[in-house]
C-alpha cells in the first residue's frame, strides 16, 4: 500500500487529503474533518463515453441497478439499512464518470461503507428487476424530451461535436434502451467496475487512518463475494475514459449554423459554441473559466449587464466553460424574443472581439474574489471535498489541480486571457444553434 499527503503551497491549510493505493488497484483518498458526518464517494472514470452506439445509456441505467441487490443483500435492503440509520444516499452518472455516495454519521459508517462497496462491486442485476427499472428508466428519458432546455442542449451536442461522444445523451436514446439485455448489463459491470477505476473517498470525523482501513476492509470484503472473476484480467485500467483513444475535434474553420423550430417555446433559444481544450490539457483550461465569467456570469458581466439589464434584448445570458475530459465547450446560450436573434447573435461577437484587446484589472479581481471565496465556501461539508477529490483523482489520476486552482486561477494576467480569446474564440468560426418558437 503508497500513500502520499498532499500539499499546497499557495493556498491556506485548507485541505490536507490523504491518498493510499490498495495492491488490487483501487485508490482511497481519505481527510479527517471536524463535521459531525462522514461521506463515502465511489468515483468510476467510467461514463457514457466508454458505450458504443449500440448500448447508449447502459452506464446511467447500471446505476440505477446498483440497487437492486447482490448476493449479500436483497433488492431494497441497502436503501433500508441506510434511512434506518438517518444517512443519505444517491449516485450520478456523467460522460467521464459515475458517482455513487452515502453520508453518515461517523459511529455508523464501519457498519454502513461495506454495503456501499458491496452494492456498487457486485450487483447482482436480475432478469425481473432489470425489466422493471427499464420502465423507470424510460420514463426518466420520457421526462427529458419533454424538457425544452434537455431538449436544447441535447442539440447543441449535436452541433458542437461530431465524433465524439459526448455528442450522446447520458439516458440513451429509447430505441437502445428498449434493446438492451441485463446479461449485456452484467458483460458491461464486469468489464468496466474493477477495482482499478474506482477511486473511494472517505471524508469525515474519524481519523484518516481509521477512515482508510474502513474502506480497505470493505472493500476486501466486497471483491471477496464477486463471483466468477479474475480481477488480474482487468489489470491496470489507465485514467480517462478507462484508456479508451479519443482525438480531440479540431475548432471550427467557418461558421456551422443550424436552426430548428419547437412548438413548446415562447421564446427563441440562441447557443452559439467554440470547441477548446478539455481536461487532459488542463493548464489551457483555466483562462476560458476566467474569461466565461467575465462574459456570462452573474449580473456585472458583459453579457448580462448590455443585452439584459441595458437593452433588455434577452430574458437572460449566460457563458461558461464546460470541460470535458477528451475536448471541452465554451457555450454561450440566450433566451429571447425570437426577433432579437440577429442582434444579440451580432451584439455576442462584439463583445468577444472587444474581449480579445481589453479586458479591466477590475474584472480580473472580481472573478479572483469570487474563485477564492467559491473554494472555501465549496470545502464547508464532508460531501463537497469528497466530489472535490474523487472527481479529480478519478478523471485526471491527480489530486493537485483540485488543491491549487485559485492559486491557477489568480496567477492569470491579461495578456494571458487576451491570447486565450484571440486563439481559441474566433468571431467568424463558431456554432450556431437557433430554435425558434413555431
Amino acid at each position: 500500500m503508497t500513500s502520499a499527503l498532499l500539499k499546497s503551497a499557495h493556498l491556506p491549510r485548507l485541505n490536507a487529503p490523504k491518498r493510499h493505493r490498495l495492491p488490487n488497484g483501487l485508490m482511497i483518498v481519505a481527510e479527517q474533518m471536524p463535521v459531525e458526518a462522514v461521506n463515502l464517494s465511489l468515483w468510476l472514470n467510467v461514463g457514457s463515453a466508454v458505450e458504443s452506439n449500440e448500448i447508449n445509456g447502459m452506464a446511467h441505467f447500471l446505476e440505477h441497478m446498483v440497487f437492486k441487490g447482490t448476493a449479500k443483500l436483497q433488492s431494497g435492503e441497502f436503501e433500508r439499512l441506510i434511512e434506518e440509520r438517518g444517512a443519505v444516499t444517491n449516485a450520478a452518472t456523467s460522460q467521464d464518470y459515475t458517482h455513487f455516495y452515502i453520508t453518515t454519521a461517523p459511529k455508523d459508517f464501519a457498519e454502513l461503507a461495506p454495503f456501499q462497496l458491496d452494492v456498487v462491486l457486485n450487483p447482482s442485476i436480475p432478469n425481473e428487476a432489470f425489466e422493471r427499472e427499464r420502465l423507470v428508466v424510460l420514463e426518466e428519458i420520457r421526462r427529458s424530451d419533454d424538457n425544452p432546455r434537455r431538449r436544447t442542449y441535447l442539440r447543441s451536442m449535436e452541433l458542437a461535436f461530431e465524433q465524439l461522444p459526448y455528442r450522446r445523451p447520458v439516458l440513451g436514446p429509447t430505441a437502445t434502451i428498449e434493446q438492451l439485455t441485463a446479461q449485456q448489463m452484467r458483460d458491461f459491470h464486469g468489464r468496466w467496475y474493477q477495482p482499478q477505476s474506482v477511486t473511494a473517498v472517505a471524508v469525515g470525523n474519524l481519523p484518516v487512518e481509521e477512515l482508510i482501513e474502513i474502506v480497505a476492509q470493505s472493500c476486501e470484503s466486497a471483491l471477496d463475494h464477486r463471483i466468477g472473476e479474475d480481477i488480474q484480467a482487468h489489470s491496470a485500467l489507465p485514467f480517462g475514459s478507462c484508456g479508451l483513444q479519443f482525438q480531440p475535434e479540431t475548432p471550427y474553420t467557418e461558421v456551422v449554423r443550424q436552426e430548428l423550430s419547437d412548438r413548446t417555446l415562447t421564446q427563441a433559444r440562441l447557443i452559439m459554441v467554440w470547441r477548446v481544450p478539455g481536461a487532459l490539457q488542463l493548464e489551457e483550461t483555466y483562462g476560458f473559466d476566467v474569461l466565461a465569467s467575465i462574459l456570462g456570469q452573474g449580473r456585472t458581466s458583459r453579457l448580462v449587464q448590455d443585452l439584459r439589464e441595458d437593452r433588455g434584448l434577452v430574458t437572460s445570458i449566460f457563458a461558461s466553460n464546460m470541460t470535458y475530459l477528451h475536448q471541452g465547450l465554451f457555450y454561450i446560450s440566450a433566451q429571447l424574443p425570437v426577433e432579437n436573434v440577429p442582434v444579440v447573435e451580432q451584439a455576442i461577437l462584439d463583445h468577444l472581439k472587444t474581449l480579445q484587446t481589453s479586458i479591466q484589472p477590475s474584472e480580473i479581481a472580481r472573478v479572483r474574489a469570487q474563485v477564492a471565496n467559491r473554494f472555501i465556501f465549496g470545502n464547508e461539508t464532508p460531501s463537497d471535498r469528497a466530489s472535490l477529490y474523487g472527481y479529480y483523482q478519478s478523471v485526471l489520476g491527480d489530486l493537485s489541480p483540485a488543491l491549487h486552482y485559485p492559486h491557477c486561477i489568480q496567477s492569470l494576467e491579461v495578456e494571458n486571457l487576451q491570447a486565450t480569446a484571440q486563439t481559441y474564440l474566433s468571431t467568424e468560426a463558431y456554432g450556431i444553434l437557433v430554435v425558434r418558437p413555431e
